[in-house]
């Protein structure tokens, strides 16, 4: 199978030491391997154990799902940027699209009782729950950007602001 892949892919080097992938596709669903093997190879390149990989991955899976449903509403004509950038540190994830984005505090809270059966809001949720910080911002040309971030010693943002 070919896929239209739009845009670039590159990996501008193969060291632990710094490593990008920048992937750019139509937002279909047909994509989710491709990312899912990016994915799970740059995150086993940095040294991330096996269960940290699979809610890398899972989480990396719930943003791109995301982009191409809620964001572009399954618009193939709009595409979906998936940015990877793996350092010594860890890995921060760029997952883009090109909708009309969201507040994220009108999002329903997955945890409340009266929310237990609703289907939505759980992505974001277990994005946050296995990543280590996570972000949204509209971008100024239009669309939406969440940004993750995995850190190798798994130490969240602010674990050491209240010593």
């Amino acid at each position: 199978m070919i896929f239209p892949i739009l845009g670039r892919f590159a990996i501008s080097e193969t060291t632990v030491t710094q490593a990008q992938v920048d992937l750019s596709f139509a937002s279909a669903v047909c994509y989710l391997e491709l990312v899912q093997d990016v994915s799970d190879n740059i995150t086993k390149l940095i040294g991330f154990d096996e269960d940290a990989r699979y809610w890398i991955g899972m989480s990396i899976r719930e943003s791109v799902i995301n982009a191409i449903q809620h964001g572009n509403r399954e618009d193939e004509n709009k595409t979906v940027g998936v940015c990877l950038t793996a350092s010594p540190d860890g890995l921060v994830v760029l997952v883009r699209d090109q909708g009309e984005g969201f507040n994220e505090d009108d999002l329903p809270d997955p945890t409340d009782s009266e929310n237990l059966l609703k289907p939505s809001g759980r992505g974001i949720f277990y994005v946050r729950s296995f990543m280590d910080d996570v972000s949204f911002a509209a971008l100024p040309e239009g669309g939406l950007e969440v940004r993750m971030e995995k850190r190798l010693n798994r130490e969240k943002k602010g674990d050491h602001d209240e010593d």
